[in-house]
Order: C-alpha cells, then structure tokens, then sequence
C-alpha cells in the first residue's frame, strides 16, 4: 500500500509537471498562433477583416466646424485693431461614408492603388444652426490677392476692382458658401481667366482625395497600409523630396508597441505628422492605446527641424522663431493659408496676441488616435484642425491700407471624428480580443493548475516518505 501511494503521488506530481511545462510550451506557441492569424487578417486583400473595413468603412465618420464670428469688421480696417471673434457651431457633416474605387492590387510590388471619394451630408440634428446661417469672415478673395500679386502696379488695378465688385477686407457669407463655395464678385470682374468661385473646401462633393498607392502587406506585414506614393490636385515633387511628406497613413501594422512614434498622413494640411503614446484606455471593452499629436508636431524649426519645409519666409515667422502655425500655401497655389490647432493651441504668443475671444485646451482641441495595438486598427479618433489665412498691409489696397500689422485671421476650426459601433465592437471583442483573452487564459489555468499539482503531491510525496521511514 504505502509502495502504490508513493507511485500515485510521483504521478500526480508528474501530470502537475507536464501540465506545468505544457503551459509553458503553449504560451510561445499561442503567441505564435495569434501572430499567424492576426498578420493574414490585417492584409490588405480580398477576404481579410482589414480589407472589408479599409474599403468602406463601417464607422460613421462627422467632421464637425466651428466658424470664427468677427464681431468688429469696420474697427480692425479703419485702425489695426485686435480681432474680435466669437466661436460658432458645431456645424455637423457625415463623411468618408463613400467606398474606395479604382482599388487595385499590384502583384509586383505588393501595393494597392485607389480613389478616396469625397462627400459630405448636412446633420441638422447635429448641428446648432442650417447651412444659411450668416457669419462676417474675411474676405477669402482680397486676402489671397494681395498676397500673390504683390506688385504695386498690379494691386493697383487689384484695388480698383475691388472697389468697382464692392469688396472689403470682410464679408458676410453664408455657412454653405463658405464651406462649399460661392462666385466671388471680385474675382469675377479680373479681365483674364481665374477660378472665380471661392471656398475653403471647394471643390470636395464629386471629387476624390487623389490616387493613393499603399503597401498592401503580403510580403512585409510591418509595411501594411504605410503610403509608397500619393499623387493629389498639386505637385508635391518638392515636398516629396524635401519634406519627407509621404511617410505615414491612418492605418497602422499590427502589434503597435507604446514607444513607437506613429506617422500618419493627411491630404488636409500636405505633409505626414506624427503621434505619441499618452495612456491605456478602455473602449467598448476594447483595450487600445492613445496616440496623441505632441506639441512639438507644431513647433518652430529651431525646436524642431521636421518643419523647416513650412518656415517659407523670414518676416511673418520672426526668423523661423514662431510655432504652432504652418504655413502651407505651396500646396495651395500661393493662397496664404495656415494651419493651426484649434484656438491656436501650442502656438507662440505672438501669433494670438492679435485676436480676441479665443480658449485653447487640450481636452477640446488636441488630435488624437485610438489603436487597437494587436490589430494595429483604429478603433477612434478625433483630428482637430484650424484654417487660418495670412492678411497684411496694403498701401495700394484701399481696404488693407489702414493696417499696421499683419494678421494670421482664424476662420474656423473642424473636429473629425469616427468611433467603432456597438455591432463592430462586439463582433471585434469576439473575434479578436476575445479569442486572445482565452487563448491567454487556458496558458494561465494550465500553468497555473500544474504548479499547484506539482507541488502539492510533491509535498503530500515527501510526508508520506517521511512517515514510512520513521
């Protein structure tokens, strides 16, 4: 009897012991497994989950606008006053809501080309206002003008034109016109050919966010949905090969660690930027990680080298000094547009020193990017952007004459925003996080339960060796 109890114990020892090192051995192996499955379900090809969604994405997607109201038009022209503004909106669209087309793969180098349409639809009941609500702006037209046709002669005739259409250094637009476009008066009285209808975002309905071309990941999965070209409406040979601009994408490869520097591009401020890790957060269920664009993103050459491409002259700049403001008019034909965060967040003091009535905080105006970091997906995101334009003195502008310094005016800020549906959430955390979670936990209970084994018989083992040698 006491022989057959100590072959027990040995074997329960023994099965504590194997299940102990099973469970050992299965956690490289689930790693491994988990690995496999995620790198064929994030490439970017028919019949993966990252593909249906990249496609069309089944996130509703609301780019949100905020309009600077000036509330003191005649007083900033007639004496360089502070600008008075007052924030209005939000003012809501749904968009990206449109599938990707001319989708393309290219066997050779493992790439994917297509078309973003563009297209956004009026939220009434998202919004604070409709799409005839009036706001004084400044007038898109007589800013740009005078900025690109710098010539004393030329504003001259600028300024006659000007007088003649009725313009001023503001006007009152329409929420729908200012967006989406409208026939400018002055612009349609230049003898030559010009674009006249004005907008800030026009042309965008029927249009497309140009030919993009995207690693696909076949053949290297760190390298999936990262921008190998991007062709739009300008010419960015110079950016290309000066600014290094082509190097990110909103989509990320999988297994995204916290000390990587995340590169994204957006077509809405020319150029890639770049996000960092903030926190852990919880969404729907969903572990993810918070990216967030850093200070730093905007800051001065001097502080950080990245921006010396959008450091274009020396005056507006104070020597390439001032921050948080680019200046992108080389990808917009010369128009004097800047690009900011929201209430000239992270911007020097002399940028919004002359304007009055704004607020900036981070929690409402900063960027930020919700990864999935297994998956390497998006699961939220907030972009958060302010449209800016360049006005100075004019001394053969009649309406610009009386300025005594230069202004970069806000126009308005738009906030961008997609959160994962409940439905997706669910499907994701039980065909990803869950699935992970239990492969993790089984390695866990196996481990765990043949420790305890082991050593339990172990020790039951020993006293009852203890008791027969006596």
């Amino acid at each position: 009897m006491g022989c057959d109890r100590n072959c027990g114990l040995i074997a329960g020892a023994v099965i504590g012991a194997v299940l102990a090192v099973f469970g050992g051995i299965l956690m490289p192996v689930g790693d491994l497994l988990i690995q496999k499955t995620i790198k064929k379900q994030v490439v970017l090809e028919e019949g993966t989950i990252a593909f249906k969604n990249w496609v069309k994405t089944g996130t509703e997607v609301y780019r949100q606008f905020w309009i600077f109201d000036v509330q003191n038009p005649q007083e900033v022209m007639m004496n360089s006053s502070n600008i008075q503004v007052k924030q209005r909106g939000p003012y809501t669209y749904r968009v990206r809501f449109l599938a990707k087309e001319n989708v393309t793969q290219d066997a050779e180098d493992n790439t994917v080309s297509f078309l973003q349409p563009n297209g956004a639809i009026f939220e009434p009941s998202l919004s604070v206002g409709t799409e005839a609500d009036n706001f004084t702006v400044l007038n898109l037209a007589v800013a740009a003008a005078s900025h690109i046709y710098q010539n004393q002669f030329v504003q001259m005739i600028l300024n006659s034109l000007i007088n003649k259409s009725k313009s001023s250094m503001f006007q009152v637009r329409t929420l729908r016109e200012l967006l989406w476009g409208y026939r400018d008066p002055f612009l349609s009285l230049v003898p030559y050919p010009v674009t006249t209808t004005v907008g800030l975002f026009y042309p965008y309905n029927n249009t497309a966010d140009g030919v993009y071309k995207v690693f696909n990941g076949k053949d290297n999965i760190s390298k999936v949905a990262i921008i190998d070209t991007y062709k739009g409406k300008r010419n960015l040979s110079y950016w290309e090969s000066h600014c290094d601009m082509i190097n990110g994408t909103a989509s990320f490869p999988p297994f995204v660690e916290k000390s990587q520097v995340l590169q994204f591009f957006s077509s809405d401020i020319c150029r890639s930027i770049y996000a960092v890790f903030e926190s852990d957060v919880n969404l729907k269920g969903i572990p993810v990680y918070r990216f967030v664009l850093p200070s730093k993103a905007f800051a001065s050459p001097v502080e950080n080298p990245d921006n010396y491409c959008f450091c274009t002259e020396k005056i507006i700049s104070k020597n390439c000094t001032s921050y948080g403001v680019l200046d992108i008019s080389k990808c917009k034909e010369g128009r004097p547009v800047y690009i900011s965060l929201p209430h000239f967040l992270y911007a020097s003091p002399d940028v919004s020193e002359p304007i009055d009535g704004l607020n900036p905080n981070e929690e409402e105006h900063r960027t930020y990017l919700d990864i999935e970091p297994i998956t390497g997906f998006t699961l939220q995101f907030a972009k958060r952007l302010q449209v800016n334009l360049l006005v100075k003195p004019s001394e053969k502008i009649q309406v610009l004459k009386n300025l005594k310094r230069n202004y970069i005016v806000p126009i308005l800020w738009l906030n961008e925003t997609g959160t994962i549906g409940d439905e997706k959430a669910n499907m994701f955390r039980s065909q990803v996080t869950g699935k992970i979670n239990l492969l993790g936990l089984i390695e866990m209970i196996l481990l765990s339960v043949g420790v305890v084994m082991f050593v339990a018989f172990m020790i039951s083992y020993c006293a009852c060796r203890s008791k027969t040698i006596k």
